[in-house]
């Protein structure tokens, strides 16, 4: 039997209005078959419902001065919702004619399909429910009283790079022509999230945004993203504040995890309204947005952002359907190439740990060499009186075993470790000479013997076994091993090596560029597509410097976070010991006893074969004893602590992911044994999290699908215990590589080739002698500096003295026939600067005048001219971008130029087509500025 609209609105549209708080009964929030005068000539509704010039609409949802905010159309559920589109739009203009006011919003609706009308603003769309009386007040005085967002000032103190602007363009030009579905692409580096909030403060400023939601996929995120909100909008409130739970309704920015979100939407208890958001960020999302976590986006229809660093042409097909754009055609895209070749660049983030010895500092000398050294020496019939080197002829006048043997341990004692947390992630060292690169390679093998000669290995150019299928390099770069590259001059610049998370700067460098390049071979970004299981995640890389090079080049890096950063087996063994002591501690024998049968376990599978634990024989005999174990004083503990758990760093051949969950359970069995209600909270939700990526599709994992179900319902963790904990370890633990190798079946290996930097070359000299740039203005400044010490006229220009046209013709006269042959022309084109006069070149050596370059100086003008310019579209933008860059590569430009191509990509028309007359003269102006 089919419904009529009555009983259509009766047992389902009034249940909708009620959970948005819109009581059917209260007349003075709703009104039913709501009166509305109407002209015949002005168009005829359906027949049933005009009587005599008069129309009832099924309800009208008033305001709290009860006044129209929004009416609702209702159809029987066996029609289409959409057949109330135009009656329900023809009602809203006739009640506004009817009491005048503002126009009201248009909803209508089967019982089953809702669609919500903003008249005059933007199309219909379907929406999962009602929004409350709250909900319909924004949204009016939003369009009350927003303003155009194409003049809105951008705050560039948040977001001031030329891309980030463009970006926060693109976007808020879009919400102006009524788009709701945005995807940057932006490399990791380059302010993703600043770039994010700067649009979030542009968008509240000019009314079109009153509440926030940035949605992340991993804890650690959220908490970056409120830290970053914090600082650049710290007036906004923001939720989560420190230990709440229960989201809070009077916030503007919301910071949440997809699975709390999740929970949020579910919950009957904090149920939020689908229209609460007005605008959506997407930061970074994984591939279960797409399934259990899409409902998040479905649920709420807000103007939505998607973030993501993944390169255009590798960004899956569903991302560019969840937020409406073509295939490979993001809102704006900012690639790492562009990053990269931007002047001044953007490269990724990095941590600068500095390493200094002893002997580094304060040299080697009797001062310096402990009592037990110089007797060794004495033995060895050397004087201690002869041995005195400075520490910087430590790799060239003096070579000292034990200083690299520090440097070794101490780099793999603060390297970034692959996921597992015993070896360290892919490496390059630096070193001085061939001779230091083998003897790092020595040390590596006799510190660390268990990795077979595999784990540390030197390339150098001139190995034939370095290059092909198979070899060095393509080993480096495609397996497991090796994971440190050893190398000189090698791998300083061009090599490709994605997953490189650590660089070792076993020497000194001088050359700023060359400095720079060998940096460049961390900013690499991960491929997501391409992961390989030595490196899953890389948000940053770190720079062991152990010569001070920062310090040398005057930089002022941040400096590494001091964390400790424990191998997992290692770990797991202490937080076991540490659940025994607290549960001694608070009366819990019986959870203690386990915990040591556990513990016990973990030490009988120790590998006995290794050196270290042979070496450890004496205090691993007194565990064999029983009696050790009956009553684990505190005393015995700290011997565990002291003696035993160094021994785990021997651990490799375990189940390395179900070892991560057992830890995540020991640390959350550990909050709830220490009455920690927040900590626990935080690690259950990811361990939920991880349990809800578990693939149902693998047998292994559907066969314990009621356990993965049930593990997932807040009611199992209030209930469970440590027989509990220890049933999900044992039964799920196992299933945790199922977890991560789902994600890595639909992945590739990638197979690199050797990709070399564009390197610059100067010829000089009447034989047409040519060297790099960098290597000839290195061999200019040091004839130069030679020459200042007799030199009358090189001197006059140090000492600040003005030099007469004949003395700089006489001293140009004399550079010309010295090696490497000096011109003015030739040092225009080394220090890149066209219109600088010989003299000043010499200044700018003697570090009396500094010259900006060309490629600084462009730079440097059209970033002013942006920030003269604040309203500047993202087009135009696009525009002076290309033309900067084409005035740094070609050192001209002319009026034609602009109206072919490469502008005619922008335009049809060229620059006529994307400025105006008064415009065009100031980018000509501008121009003939810097090209004359």
């Amino acid at each position: 039997m089919q419904s009529s609209e009555k009983e259509t609105r009766i047992a389902v549209i009034d249940s909708q209005l009620c959970i948005a708080g819109w009581d059917v009964q209260d007349p003075t929030k709703v009104v039913q078959e709501f009166d509305i005068l109407t002209n015949q000539s002005e168009g005829v509704a359906e027949p049933h419902q005009e009587y005599g010039g008069h129309q009832y609409s099924d309800y009208v949802l008033l305001g709290k001065d009860g006044k129209p905010l929004a009416v609702v159309e209702a159809k029987r559920t066996s029609k289409d919702a959409a057949l109330g589109r135009e009656q329900a739009k023809q009602y809203c203009y006739n009640l506004q004619k009817q009491l005048g006011g503002e126009l009201p919003f248009c909803f209508y609706t089967n019982g089953h399909e809702l669609y919500f009308w903003d008249l005059e603003n933007a199309p219909p769309r379907q929406v999962l429910g009602f929004p409350t009386r709250d909900d319909l007040e924004r949204f009016a005085y939003i369009r009350r009283n927003r303003k155009p967002l194409t003049q809105e000032f951008i705050n560039t103190s948040i977001a001031g790079r030329d891309y980030q602007i463009r970006a926060i363009r693109s976007v808020l030009e879009g919400i102006e022509q009524k788009r709701r579905d945005f995807l940057l692409v932006m490399a990791t580096g380059t302010g993703k999230t600043r770039t994010c909030i700067a649009m979030v403060d542009a968008l509240m400023r000019a009314g079109h945004a009153e509440r926030v939601l940035f949605l992340v996929d991993r804890i650690a995120l959220r908490e970056q993203a409120l830290a970053a909100f914090k600082e650049h909008l710290p007036n906004e409130p923001r939720w989560p504040n420190m230990g709440e739970k229960l989201i809070a309704t009077d916030r503007r920015i919301y910071v949440a995890t997809y699975p709390t979100m999740l929970n949020i939407i579910r919950d009957d208890v904090q149920h939020l309204s689908p229209h609460f958001f007005d605008f959506i960020v997407v930061d970074e999302s994984h591939r279960s947005i797409y399934n259990t976590f899409g409902e998040v986006l479905d649920y709420f229809k807000a103007i939505t952002l998607g973030l993501t660093a993944t390169p255009t042409d590798i960004i899956d097909h569903n991302t560019f359907q969840l937020f409406h754009c073509e295939d490979g055609l993001p809102t704006f895209a900012y690639t790492y190439e562009e990053a990269v070749n931007h002047v001044p660049p953007y490269l990724c983030n990095f941590q600068v740990m500095k390493i200094q010895t002893k002997f580094q500092i304060e040299g080697i000398s009797k001062r310096t060499i402990s009592l037990e050294d110089q007797k060794k020496l004495i033995l060895q019939g050397k004087d201690v009186e002869d041995i005195n080197f400075e520490g910087t002829e430590l790799e060239k006048q003096v070579i000292n075993k034990g200083t690299n043997t520090l440097i070794v341990r101490e780099f793999m004692e603060e390297a970034i470790k692959d996921a597992n947390g015993v070896l360290p992630g892919k490496t390059i060292f630096f070193c001085a000479t061939k001779a230091h690169a083998r003897r790092m390679e020595d040390i590596f093998d006799k510190l660390y013997p268990q990795y077979h000669g595999e784990l540390a290995k030197v390339l150098v150019s001139e190995d034939p076994r370095v290059y092909g299928k198979g070899g060095l390099l393509d080993q480096f770069t495609n397996n497991d091993m090796p994971r440190i590259a050893i190398s000189v001059d090698m791998l300083d610049t061009g090599i490709d090596v994605r997953e490189i998370v650590n660089l070792v700067f076993a020497k000194p460098v001088y050359s700023y560029t060359k400095f720079w390049q060998m940096v460049g071979r961390g900013t690499r970004l991960l491929e997501t597509s391409k992961l390989k299981p030595w490196c899953l995640e890389k948000d940053m890389f770190l720079i062991l410097d152990c010569w001070d090079n920062f310090e040398y080049f005057k930089l002022n890096p941040k400096g590494k976070e001091l964390k400790q950063q424990l191998p997992l087996p290692l770990r797991l063994f202490g937080l076991r010991l540490d659940k025994i002591e607290k549960a001694y501690d608070r009366g819990h024998a019986d959870i203690a006893s386990r915990e040591i049968a556990k513990v016990r376990v973990q030490i009988a599978a120790l590998p006995k074969e290794s050196v270290v634990i042979k070496e450890a024989v004496a205090a691993l005999a007194r565990l064999e004893d029983d009696n050790f174990w009956i009553n684990l004083s505190h005393d015995r503990l700290e011997f565990l602590r002291a003696e035993i758990k160094p021994l785990f760093r021997t651990v490799s051949e375990v189940d390395f992911k179900a070892m991560r969950f057992e830890r995540d359970l020991l640390e959350f069995s550990l909050a709830v044994l220490d009455e920690n209600k927040e900590q626990a909270e935080t690690l259950k939700e990811g361990i939920v999290e991880q349990i809800s990526e578990l693939p149902l599709s693998v047998s292994f994992v559907q066969q314990e699908e009621a356990l993965i179900r049930t593990a997932q319902t807040n009611h199992y963790w209030a209930k469970a215990d440590e027989d509990a904990f220890d049933v999900i370890v044992a039964r799920l633990g196992p299933l945790m590589k199922f977890r991560e190798k789902s994600r890595g079946e639909e992945q590739t290996q990638l197979d690199l080739a050797d990709e070399l930097y564009k390197k610059e070359w100067v010829e000089f000299g009447p034989q047409h002698e040519a060297v790099s740039i960098t290597r000839y203005r290195e061999m200019v400044e040091t004839l130069i500096a030679e020459l200042t010490e007799h030199n009358p006229v090189l001197q006059k220009i140090k000492n600040g003295d003005a030099v007469s046209s004949q003395e700089a013709n006489e001293l140009a006269e004399l550079l010309h026939e010295e090696h490497p042959h000096i011109t003015e022309d030739l040092l225009r084109q080394v220090y890149k600067n066209r219109k600088a006069r010989f003299v000043q070149f010499i200044r700018h050596i003697l570090g009396i005048e500094v010259l900006k370059s060309f490629p600084d100086e462009v730079s440097a003008a059209f970033d002013q001219f942006i920030r003269v310019h604040t309203t500047l579209s993202s087009r135009q933008m696009e525009f002076l971008e290309l033309l900067k860059n084409f005035i740094v590569d070609r050192e001209r430009v002319e009026k034609k130029d602009l109206i072919n191509a490469p502008f005619t990509v922008i335009h049809p028309q060229g620059i006529r087509g994307v400025f105006s007359p008064s415009e065009i003269n100031e980018i000509l102006q501008l121009t003939e500025r810097l090209v004359a």
